[in-house]
């Protein structure tokens, strides 16, 4: 979905960055080694690394997304602190992951979270037919509880930040849709 938006933003003429998490910085690739199993590491050291990388992301001077933003370009992120929340939350208190992640959302709220919510049989399919390794996370007892995480953190968000679910169990094309429709009135363009 985030590439389909990368190529709609571009034909639409809209400057723009997209960028994931974990980054491709140095604490990004060691959070990618413990993700495959190559590192081993406490969960609260994964949740404080996964936070210094979303912080760097944010404020490192060679593409450091907050300036972006301020200089008036459209940043899309694969993932941001409300993942943290639902990913570390099965682990650790959802209050102590709020805090650790507390001065990224402090520097840089989201205008829109989108989150794309998928039935685990659909998840683990599209899992399975991607034909990569598997990550520490994606196992299907462990999606599960993320999924009802991320539930439990939009609701502690309700009220405070804009978060749209959209229903992802349906083709790539009809969710796009749903996305595009979501975020075009952003541009002034709906």
């Amino acid at each position: 979905q985030v590439n389909r938006l990368k190529h709609k933003l571009r034909d639409e003429g809209i400057p723009h960055y997209m960028t994931m998490e974990p980054t491709d910085s140095p604490i990004g690739g060691v959070i990618r080694q413990i993700m495959t199993g190559r590192v081993k590491a406490d969960n609260r050291v994964i949740a404080l690394l996964f936070a210094a990388d979303r912080l760097d992301h944010l404020l490192n001077d060679v593409n450091g997304i907050a300036e972006k933003v301020e200089n008036g370009t459209t940043v899309v992120s694969d993932r941001y602190y409300l993942s943290s929340y639902a990913y570390h939350g099965v682990d650790l208190p959802m209050e102590w992951v709020v805090e650790a992640n507390a001065p990224s959302a402090q520097t840089l709220k989201p205008t829109i979270h989108i989150f794309i919510d998928t039935s685990i049989e659909t998840v683990m399919d599209r899992i399975r037919r991607r034909g990569t390794q598997r990550e520490l996370f994606e196992k299907e007892a462990r999606l599960a509880a993320v999924r009802e995480k991320y539930f439990e953190a939009i609701e502690l968000l309700k009220g405070k930040e804009n978060i749209i679910i959209i229903d992802g169990n349906r083709s790539p094309e009809e969710i796009f849709d749903e996305v595009w429709e979501t975020v075009r009135p952003l541009w002034g363009n709906g």
